[in-house]
């Protein structure tokens, strides 16, 4: 036989024998009487009972002990009440803590039990082994108050004596609120008593102390309300805490609590509590701090001149109400604080809307920034002199109780410069609209100086005189000499008037040197819808005719026939010097022909001292006779005289070295040249041969 199998049969028969002889041994002899618990038990009776506690052939006590004590098992697997909070080497060893065999009076939980899970002694045990912080009222109550069977010296089968109870009050006290509340009793309730409400967990979302500690938790929790005390619970809260915008209308504008809120990464309905510190009484409370940058938050930023006011300064503490003590004022809203020095003349206008800062800096009224630009936007643009002028030239120091004026100043030339033209122009100025915006004056004169007549003068329409050809080569003084002095209204410019009189036509200025011969009643007053020199020359010069010369119109005498064709030196001649009324051509030796011409017949035709020589000739100075011997003589013709020459009965004749034509005086009778019995014609003729 193998030596290694025979020795493993004698080490197997060897281990059953020691295991028989215990067995035997156990069956034979008991340690003690086992507890009146147990003892009461009828399975733990017989010769079988030992096996029921200590294990039989495949399992330990532990194991037995657990499969009686179920409760006690779940705890050591849960880790939870006291058996789950014992270290693993108690809990492999029930006997640890609760031996037997000590007979029938013996406490299997006892004190020492208690000190071995680590409480000094039943009565001595701290709630808090098994997750609960008992306290108050309750730490007065005996164990059997909670624990029916603390005291109960043998328990039932089946009953326990600590186990099953619950943490939740309901299971010991009666709901009065019918089980309303979403939340258990002790979010409410303390251990002290029932009425001695406080807040579990409040701290978290608010604390409950300042202006928040003395208020009653219906006053936010309102009945009915989705925050009430019977809707409060997880599912409740859970979707957004409550926020202070939730109970609290802000009186700040939008822009402020967004500003404040930012700063501490809160939304805008949280964010009071950036300046509002729960420990606060009151929204008005002393210790209550404002940055300058939280502040800047409101629109108002407390830069120079504000930084260094106290808050009362602007903030009146005595004012009730908050608008009152803060309106929200506006960075640039200086009238909100400080009185206005204009007494409202920039309350409408072009600087309405910029309040003080329109004309003043931020940091002092005095001086102000009120420049060329700013005044361009007023009815009157400051150039020129203006420009130059002091604002108090203007706008007067004002009198004692009253402001400066600045609306309402003229802007009109007219309102602060007297008319140097003593209103010369109003008329004619009526009838052309439109007027400049500052006023008439503009229309001629710059800003800069009154003698600054604008070139573009229009002379004609401005004044009814056109200022053309000659005239327009003249310096205006040649019409307006100027003054030594000024006048009362500071012109030096000459009027016109002055020098020459009340303009009325070219006469007030020049001298007439036709005497007055075209102005005799018999003349036109208006030619060519021109009147007085002009109705013959134009401006360039006098001698200038630029319509010609109608001769028989201005003077009765036509320049016809032999006439037209002369020149008008042939009768006027050139003078070397002008005359006194400076007259450059001499007039004419008169309007007759005998003015000019010699008379060929010695006076025969002359009536009073003059002859018509137009009855008889034309102008143009030919042979060709207007004579008709039948009604402009004394003796008609007739058939007989009418075949005769006209030198038969008109011989020539001398007279003082003149020989002339004799037509008158002659005699009509037959007698006068034929005689009595001879042939008078044949005699005449034969003496002037």
């Amino acid at each position: 036989m193998n030596v290694r199998r025979l020795g493993f049969w004698i080490a197997s028969c060897s281990l059953a024998l020691v295991l028989l002889i215990g067995v035997v041994d156990v069956q034979r002899t008991s340690p003690g009487p086992v507890t009146s618990v147990h003892a009461q038990l009828e399975k733990l009776e017989g010769g079988n009972a030992c096996s029921q506690c200590h294990g039989g052939w495949f399992s330990d006590m532990r194991s037995s002990c657990l499969e009686c004590h179920a409760p006690i098992a779940d705890q050591i697997e849960s880790r939870t009440g006291l058996h789950g909070s014992q270290l693993k080497a108690i809990t492999e060893r029930c006997a640890t803590c609760h031996s037997e065999h000590h007979g029938a009076s013996f406490a299997i939980v006892n004190d020492q039990s208690f000190a071995l899970a680590g409480a000094k002694s039943r009565a001595d045990f701290d709630h808090a082994l098994i997750g609960w912080e008992m306290s108050g009222a309750h730490l007065e109550l005996a164990c059997s108050k909670c624990h029916e069977n603390a005291d109960v010296a043998v328990l039932a089968e089946g009953q326990s004596r600590f186990l099953g109870k619950r943490q939740d009050c309901a299971s010991c006290h009666e709901d009065p609120h019918e089980g309303r509340m979403r939340v258990s009793c002790v979010s409410c309730h303390g251990q002290e008593k029932w009425d001695g409400l406080h807040s579990e967990g409040h701290d978290e979302r608010l604390p409950l102390i300042g202006g928040h500690g003395d208020v009653s938790c219906r006053t936010c929790h309102e009945k009915d309300s989705p925050r009430s005390l019977e809707a409060l619970g997880e599912a409740a809260i859970k979707p957004r805490p409550r926020e202070c915008a939730d109970c609290h209308e802000s009186p700040h504008v939008e822009s402020f609590t967004r500003a404040a809120a930012f700063a501490l990464g809160k939304s805008e309905r949280a964010g009071c509590v950036v300046c509002h510190a729960a420990e606060h009484d009151l929204f008005r409370d002393e210790r209550l701090e404002l940055s300058a940058e939280q502040h800047a938050g409101s629109g108002f930023s407390l830069g120079a001149p504000h930084a260094e006011l106290e808050c009362s300064k602007c903030h009146d503490p005595q004012l009730a109400s908050f608008a009152e003590r803060y309106p929200g004022r506006g960075q640039d809203q200086c009238s909100a604080c400080h009185e206005d020095p204009h007494e409202g003349q920039f309350a409408s206008g072009p600087f309405a809307g910029g309040d003080c800062i329109a004309c003043h800096s931020r940091q002092h009224f005095d001086p102000h920034e009120f420049d060329l630009e700013k005044h361009a936007l007023t009815a009157l643009r400051l150039e020129g002199a203006h420009a130059k002028a002091e604002c108090s030239e203007c706008h007067h120091d004002p009198e004692p109780e009253r402001a400066r004026q600045f609306r309402g100043t003229p802007d009109q030339c007219a309102e602060c410069h007297e008319d140097a033209h003593d209103a010369f122009f109003a008329e004619k100025l009526a009838r052309v609209p439109p007027s400049p915006p500052n006023g008439d004056c503009a229309r001629c004169h710059d800003a800069e100086r009154f003698s600054n007549a604008d070139a573009g003068f229009d002379h004609a329409n401005w004044t009814g005189f056109a200022v053309l050809g000659a005239h327009a080569q003249a310096s205006c003084e040649a019409c307006h000499p100027r003054a030594e002095t000024p006048d009362d209204t500071g012109r030096t410019f000459g009027r016109v008037a002055e020098h020459f009189g009340e303009f009325e036509s070219c006469a007030t200025c020049h001298d007439d040197p036709h005497g007055g011969d075209f102005d005799k009643p018999r003349h036109p007053k208006r030619f060519r819808d021109a009147t007085s020199c002009a109705r013959c020359h134009d401006t360039s010069s006098f001698r200038s005719l630029p319509f010609g010369f109608d001769h028989g119109l201005w003077t009765r005498f036509g320049l016809e026939g032999g006439h037209e064709g002369l020149s008008c030196s042939d009768c006027h001649a050139p003078l070397r010097k002008p005359d006194e009324l400076g007259r450059t051509w001499a007039r004419a030796a008169g309007t007759s022909c005998a003015d000019c011409h010699d008379d060929p017949h010695a006076g025969q035709f002359e009536v009073a001292g003059e002859a018509d020589c137009a009855r008889c000739h034309t102008s143009s100075h030919d042979s060709m006779l207007h004579f008709d011997h039948e009604t402009d003589a004394r003796f008609a013709l007739g058939a007989a005289h009418r075949k005769l020459d006209c030198g038969a009965c008109h011989h020539v004749e001398e007279r003082a070295g003149l020989e002339f034509v004799r037509y008158r005086p002659l005699g009509t009778r037959c007698v006068d040249c034929h005689g009595v019995g001879e042939d008078v014609l044949l005699r005449r003729k034969s003496r002037g041969k």
